[in-house]
């Protein structure tokens, strides 16, 4: 744990009976930062949120808040406040009492609770709803109050369980940036779990990416999205599509042996390679180049090319998509024109685009193309 942390975790196993869902969890989280746990469903981010909040303990290791030993204290003894995926509002009551409702546990004055619900209302925009109840109330009204009743404790540290998952994705996009604006002027510490890359990408100042109850990465989003630790980070981070190739590597360069689905190619990386042998290749849709197999090829010995046919073209939006066929696999690809279905084409993947990786040890070294394909003329040509 650094020194510097304001929250601490050291060491942390949890679980429920016997099934262990967390694993070796060091963790340390600066005042005032705001860092989202990523991770798919069943990773352990939720688990996690809930053993910092003292609604599950841990069986091993230590939880430090501001240099004191919160490990077995109760939710109320350790300066937190956390909005839950359900905002768990009470609905007999108005949003004014949703807000003030910790306050009166903790045996505030009436006039004294008036005064912070009439503050958190005019903090989140809420001025004039104070009367209505949570049935009444807009998703991302009901979702204010219910960040109101959090802050209303003034709280050291603030919680968010999937805050946004129950609002329509208009709405998420501009709550998710008021949080956000919010955590910056209050400066208060926060903990948000999501399982939305882009919502934690441009909420958070840190990620920590969770994959079966262990930290896969801990860093700054431009970090995690740029530089992903392993090829799970990297697929999570948008780079699903995967070719399996043989290379030989040596320091930060990487030559890659022709194929039947790529051409040789001579790499110049800036981070070290992976092992010789079979890498795993991952890239993202985007910043390719997509042209005709027949095409004249440019001279750029900074990227690889990639051999495969065009099985189908969508247009989500902007560019183009191609669902490309690389031997028995495919991949995506963005383009600004449409090729048509059939062609034979080359997908160039820029150096600054791929992520290589050791590939796992069953993976092939190169799919071969299926032999139900036809081999066009242009293609045997090309590859030969």
């Amino acid at each position: 744990m650094s020194e510097d942390a304001y929250l601490g975790l050291q060491g942390i196993d949890a679980g429920y009976s016997r099934t262990k869902v967390l694993e070796s969890i060091d963790l340390s989280i600066g005042k005032g930062e705001f860092v989202a746990l990523l991770g798919a469903s069943g990773c352990g981010k939720t688990t996690l949120l809930r053993t910092i909040a003292g609604f599950a303990f841990p069986s091993a290791g230590r939880i430090h808040v501001g240099g004191r030993d919160v490990t077995r204290l109760p939710p109320d003894k350790r300066g937190m406040a956390m909005v839950f995926q359900s905002y768990a509002l009470w609905p007999h009551m108005t949003a004014a009492r949703n807000i003030g409702y910790g306050l009166r546990l903790k045996g505030w004055r009436r006039e004294a609770i008036a005064a912070r619900v009439a503050e958190m209302e005019a903090l989140l925009g809420l001025e004039g709803l104070g009367g209505r109840k949570p049935s009444e109330l807009s998703g991302g009204q009901r979702q204010r109050v219910a960040l109101g009743r959090a802050l209303a404790v003034d709280p050291d540290i603030l919680l968010l369980d999937e805050p946004l998952s129950n609002l329509d994705a208009r709405i998420r996009l501009t709550v998710r940036h008021e949080i956000r604006a919010l955590q910056q002027r209050l400066g208060i510490t926060t903990i948000h779990v999501t399982h939305d890359r882009e919502e934690a990408m441009v909420m958070a100042d840190r990620i920590v990416i969770l994959d079966k109850g262990r930290i896969a990465q801990l860093g700054t989003p431009q970090d995690i999205y740029t530089r992903p630790a392993s090829a799970f980070v990297a697929a999570f981070m948008g780079a699903e599509n995967v070719i399996h190739l043989d290379a030989s590597c040596s320091g930060h360069r990487v030559d890659i042996a022709a194929g039947p689905l790529n051409r040789a190619a001579s790499l110049l990386l800036d981070r070290p390679a992976p092992p010789s042998g079979k890498i795993e290749a991952r890239f993202r849709s985007e910043r390719l180049q997509l042209r005709p197999l027949d095409e004249k090829r440019p001279d750029d010995a900074n990227a690889v090319d990639l051999i495969g046919r065009i099985e189908a073209v969508v247009y989500p939006g902007g560019e183009w998509r191609h669902t490309v066929r690389i031997g028995e696999g495919s991949v995506l690809v963005d383009g600004p024109e449409a090729l048509p279905p059939g062609s034979d084409v080359l997908v160039r993947v820029p150096t600054s685009g791929l992520f290589l990786f050791a590939a796992p040890a069953c993976a092939p070294a190169g799919t071969p193309p299926s032999a139900a394909d036809e081999r066009s003329p242009v293609r045997e040509r090309l590859i030969a």
